[in-house]
This record gives C-alpha cells, structure tokens and sequence, in this order.
C-alpha cells in the first residue's frame, strides 16, 4: 500500500525540483525523502522524475500521478479537520497578480482563519503556470489565461485609467485626445504583466507614434516613477485610488473607458479542500 508520507515527499520534491527542498520542508533528511522517493518509484514500478542535475523534473508518469497525490492529500487534510473544532484549517496557497495582490486581496483574507495561508504575488503568467503545476491552489488574476487546462471563472471588472502628475501639461486638458498622447514618455509594468497587455490591446493601437517606454515591475514603482514626471501610464483604477484622493495622480480624461475582468482561476483537477471551497465562496459574494 501506498503511504501518506510517500506522497508528501512525491508532492513536495515535485514542487521544488530537488531532495533538499523537499526534505527541509517535510523535516526529514535527505537520505530519508530519497529513500521514500525510491521505495514510491519501485512500488509504482515506473521512475517518476527525469534526473537532471540539479534537479528532479517530473516525466510523464510523474504528470499523472501528481493531481491524484494532491487530491488524495487533500481529502486527508479534509477528513482530519471533520474531527476538529475549526474545520477550515490547513494550508491554502494563493496566488494573485499585482493589482489584485496588493488592493483587492488583503480584505478577502481577514474572512479566512489565522493560519497557513501562503500567497503568491506575481505577474499572470507566472500564476498560471504554478497552477498548471499544482504548487498553487488558487490564483485571482488580471491578465488572460493561456492555459487549456485552467479553469477560469469571471470574478470583478476594473477600469484602466491614464494617469500623470498633477502638474503634466495634459493634466489642464479636460478632454485627451488619442493625438495629444503621440510621443509622450511612458512607464509601464513588464511584459506578461496583466497592465501591460491591456496597455497593447486597448491604447496603444490608438497612439500614430508610440513614446519612450520605462519598464518597471512593481505598480508602486510605476505610480511613484509617474509622480516623479518619467511618463503616463495606463493603470488600474483600483491601483490609484489613494494617489487620486491624495492628489498625488491625475485621471485624464480619455474619449473611451476601458473596463476589464478580473478572474479566479484554478486547475480543472485540482481537489479543493474546505478552505479552498471557503475561500472561493468569499470570493464570489465579493463579487456578486
């Protein structure tokens, strides 16, 4: 019979690609995740990693089993927390993109129980390929999911918005004209980012000469670049709300508003547990 513990460590090496990862995490040694590893593989009689020095990348077989070994963690995280006081506990590993990570997500998580709940903040992309991966259980996103295997479920709409510093010439302008935006300095957030592809497929095909490009990777470095006077940049209105009430930024008012939808994703086998289910009714009445 299999063992919970040989999936852990079949689970866990997965993730981080090498025996010295996974035996930190699961608080073994390193012979002993290598012996468990061993023992999993001799069982299933087919190896489960490509041995690429330094690292363990999962084969084909190791493909299959690795949403089964999740669900079946899953369901025993589950099963364990019937029997407790608090059944939402457990681990619960978020991912979000930028706008969503840093505005719209703390007051989602104060719904949640103290405990292990790991998010991670990065550009869309970058999400989407951890969910194919199983190393995220979830991901609320901005940008658009390349994936065939992710499940994606409309969440909220945004606004992007162009903005400059109060004292930018356009900022006089109660009206913008795509033709006054010929030229001018930009700074914008890095390729695969979902600001950046909304910037490419709702503005830009509207500028006869696109400007200078400062590229930045963090929105807040992108807000206070634009408040220094390097360029426009074209945001979330989420993402400038307090600068707006501060008067730090200026909206410019453009001919046309440019409305997006925010998404919740996941892998179409992923077993959510309790708190995964939770969380994603959380996330629904947020947006409903």
């Amino acid at each position: 019979m299999i063992s919970t513990k040989k999936l852990q460590v079949f689970s866990s090496i997965a993730k981080h690609g090498n025996l010295t990862a996974a035996a930190a995490e699961l608080f073994l040694s390193k012979a002993a995740v290598s012996q468990a590893l061993s023992e999993l593989e001799t069982q299933l009689t087919a190896p489960l990693f490509d041995r690429v020095h330094p690292r363990l990348a999962l084969n084909a077989q190791g493909k299959i089993l690795q949403p089964l070994a999740d669900e079946v963690l899953s369901r025993i995280a589950d099963i364990e927390q019937l029997f407790t006081q608090n059944q939402l506990q457990g681990q619960l590993r978020l991912g979000a993109s930028h706008t969503i990570g840093n505005y719209l997500l703390p007051p989602l998580l104060t719904a949640l129980p103290p405990g292990h709940i790991q998010v991670s903040i990065e550009n869309t992309y970058s999400l989407c390929q951890q969910l194919r991966h199983f190393e995220l259980d979830l991901a609320l996103i901005e940008g658009d999911n390349p994936f065939s295997e992710l499940i994606t479920r409309p969440w909220l709409t945004d606004e992007m918005i162009l903005v400059a510093w109060p004292s930018h010439p356009l900022a006089m302008q109660h009206d913008i004209d795509y033709a006054m935006l010929a030229q001018q300095p930009w700074v914008l957030r890095e390729a695969q980012s979902g600001s950046r592809a909304q910037f490419h497929q709702h503005l830009a095909p509207k500028l006869a000469t696109l400007g200078p490009i400062t590229e930045l990777n963090a929105l807040e470095a992108v807000m206070a670049a634009v408040e220094a006077g390097l360029g426009l940049t074209f945001i979330s209105a989420h993402a400038a709300a307090a600068r707006l009430a501060q008067g730090r930024l200026v909206k410019l008012a453009l001919p046309d508003v440019f409305s997006r939808q925010l998404h919740l994703v996941w892998h179409k086998q992923k077993y959510h547990s309790a708190l995964a289910r939770h969380f994603m009714t959380v996330c629904t009445q947020a947006g409903s």
